[in-house]
């Protein structure tokens, strides 16, 4: 048998994680850290588990930071938090309980995949949490999809300038001050859904428009992945509806919440993990913080993946 056949060596041992399909990640060979790692394998592993857990590679902030670069064509933020490597922001937002979303999910930049590096652990709960949308798409009544599949979902809601400057800024990769509001209005034009009106006091209001359970990056299953439970830290809280402006009902909201809580897996922190998430399939949130003396990092990015 020629070299050319066999297959590439193992650089991670996977085994299952939680009560689904999500999967613990540890080193192939004992003391490997991140620079191993080969990312094709993490990747093909995600398109099968929905979210992977890094556990025993001794991750720090440079290793995490180049593991995002390798595998990922580009990277993007979110323009009200804080840097602290090239990729990577911190994710606490007070102390209260995060409810499921995807990140930039309520906007048309919603990243393909979110990154977290726990850089020091709680003591005691603050857990990250995530809900595979496969699986609550699957448990919702059919009353309840055929409502969600009969119609797209609405975002709408009120950026201030500095805000929408800073991420003008990152994808036009020019000084913010030099950045008209119009070309954030045709920005937003070539982008499906997606409208901006700018407003008075330089702030801009954004209607975007998308499914609320779609095909994901690795395949063509529908999953429940959105931001209709999320939160609006920094920003002004959206008003969410069907494409027809019509409300959610209270039943409807009352079924997605019962469904999705009881999916909802908890990320059991130990200092040096480091997570991914498909973001297209698996929403994520937080347990409330009952140990502030947690550092816990998110970045988020972009890749190329062979057509479905």
């Amino acid at each position: 048998m020629s070299t050319a056949t066999l297959s590439a060596p193992r650089t991670v041992t996977a085994v299952p994680y939680g009560t689904g399909s999500g999967l613990l990640l540890t080193p192939a060979e004992p003391g490997a850290g991140l620079d191993g790692v080969d990312t094709a394998e993490l990747l093909g592993l995600l398109g099968t588990a929905g979210f992977l857990l890094l556990r025993g590679f001794g991750a720090g902030m440079d290793s995490f930071t180049a593991l995002v670069q390798r595998a990922s064509t580009s990277t993007t933020l979110d323009p009200a938090r804080d840097f602290y490597s090239e990729v990577a922001q911190k994710v606490d937002a007070g102390y209260d309980e995060v409810g499921l979303h995807t990140e930039n999910g309520n906007s048309p930049f919603r990243s393909h995949l979110a990154w977290f590096f726990c850089e020091k652990a709680a003591a005691s709960g603050s857990q990250t949490t995530v809900c595979d949308g496969h699986r609550v798409w699957d448990a919702l009544s059919e009353p309840a999809r055929a409502a969600f599949a009969a119609q797209d979902i609405v975002y709408s809601r009120y950026v201030a300038e500095p805000q929408w400057r800073a991420m003008a800024h990152h994808l036009l990769d020019r000084p913010a001050e030099e950045i008209e509001v119009g070309e954030l209005v045709r920005l937003a034009a070539a982008m499906p859904g997606t409208e901006v009106e700018p407003q008075e006091d330089g702030g801009v209001r954004y209607a975007f428009r998308t499914p609320a359970a779609d095909a994901t990056l690795f395949g063509t299953r529908p999953a429940f992945a959105n931001s209709i439970l999320g939160p609006s830290n920094n920003y002004e809280t959206p008003r969410i509806t069907f494409a027809d402006g019509t409300e959610f009902g209270a039943a409807l909201l009352d079924e997605v919440r019962e469904v999705s809580g009881a999916l909802t897996e908890n990320l059991e922190w130990a200092d040096g993990d480091v997570a991914l998430i498909d973001n297209t399939r698996v929403m994520h949130g937080r347990r409330a913080i009952t140990d502030p003396d947690r550092t816990i990092y998110n970045a988020l990015s972009y890749i190329e993946w062979p057509e479905r």
